[in-house]
């Protein structure tokens, strides 16, 4: 994989009300298709991807004053100095975890709820830790107002992972640490994969794939230059 810069695909959603109503514009497949070249040259888009990204409303994710900007491929802000991230960076993370139905995905960093509306999609349960009361309640609230039922979101230090619901299946972190959290990673299930945007506070981080191979051994591999809003919470002792 090589480091690409992220490039915009312009994305929009049209949201037509009551529960199912989302509808992707025709021109939303097209411009999704291709994201995976940010990932490695020839690399194939999945599918469900795609779909999982035209059809979850992003308008009701996002504040009532940025909602004439939720059509934008472009990150938006929310409460408490957090971000909704951009559907391509979205479709990139989801696509480096190779989800599958039979997957248990922790999510760190719930914000709004997007990604982990977008993973429910297409894993059978996600856990989300969110570090900030007010989002995780009103993310809770927001999915289950949107069906979704297979998303449990908690509030909690996301460098701690979600202990009691480990291992799992593939871990998305949505908030940039300095470094990869060793709790984490032991909560990672044997041939599983964590994507986790790494480096400093308001710079240019990697985002980073992590693999944890059936022998426990682990590789990390750069896929691309990021932006994201900075892990906040402890740290362990002497990092």
């Amino acid at each position: 994989m090589k480091r690409l810069a992220v490039t915009l695909l312009g994305l929009g959603f049209a949201w037509t009300g009551g529960e199912g109503g989302a509808v992707a514009e025709p021109a939303v497949a097209q411009a999704v298709q291709g994201y995976a070249r940010l990932i490695a040259p020839g690399e194939a888009d999945d599918p469900r991807v795609i779909e999982a990204l035209r059809h979850v409303p992003r308008v009701e994710f996002v504040p009532p004053e940025w909602r004439h900007r939720a059509h934008a491929d472009t990150a938006l802000p929310i409460a408490h100095g957090q971000t909704i991230s951009q559907p391509t960076i979205v479709a990139v993370m989801t696509h480096l975890i190779a989800p599958q139905p039979h997957m248990k995905v922790l999510e760190v960093g719930t914000g709004s709820g997007y990604q982990a509306a977008v993973l429910a999609r297409l894993v059978r349960k996600v856990h989300s830790v969110e570090i900030e009361p007010e989002l995780a309640t009103e993310a809770a609230q927001r999915l289950e107002r949107l069906g979704i039922t297979n998303v449990e979101v908690r509030t909690g230090d996301g460098w701690a992972g979600w202990p009691e619901a480990a291992p799992f299946d593939a871990i998305v972190v949505t908030a940039a640490p300095p470094r990869v959290p060793e709790a984490l990673v032991a909560q990672l299930a044997p041939g599983g994969r964590m994507v986790v945007p790494v480096g400093p506070a308001g710079g240019i981080q990697q985002l980073t794939l992590v693999e944890k191979g059936r022998d426990g051994g682990v590789r990390h591999t750069v896929v691309t230059d990021v932006r994201f809003v900075p892990m906040t919470g402890g740290r362990p002792a002497g990092r």
